[in-house]
């Protein structure tokens, strides 16, 4: 079947690939990005989406553990997909 749709389709969350705690874009040049290369995804996330710098982990930490809400275990790489048929 056909998309017959008139302007492309956006993301139900565009947030998702904005830092959490101070909204710089995802693919700006001064984003953290893992070893310092875009294609690599972030360097930092969490459970709740993505952060661009160690400033903004940091504040995102202190921000949950004050609100009681730091996750009991590491959240999964957003940008991690499973590898179907080998």
């Amino acid at each position: 079947m056909r998309c017959e749709a008139a302007e492309p389709t956006t993301l139900a969350r565009p947030e998702t690939r904005r830092c959490v705690e101070c909204g710089m874009a995802y693919g700006t040049p001064t984003f953290g990005y893992h070893e310092g290369i875009l294609e690599n995804g972030p360097a930092y996330w969490s459970d709740r989406g993505i952060l661009c710098s160690p400033r903004c982990s940091l504040t995102h930490f202190r921000r949950r553990e004050a609100e009681g809400t730091l996750p009991s275990e590491p959240a999964a790489n957003p940008f991690a997909f499973e590898r179907y048929g080998g």
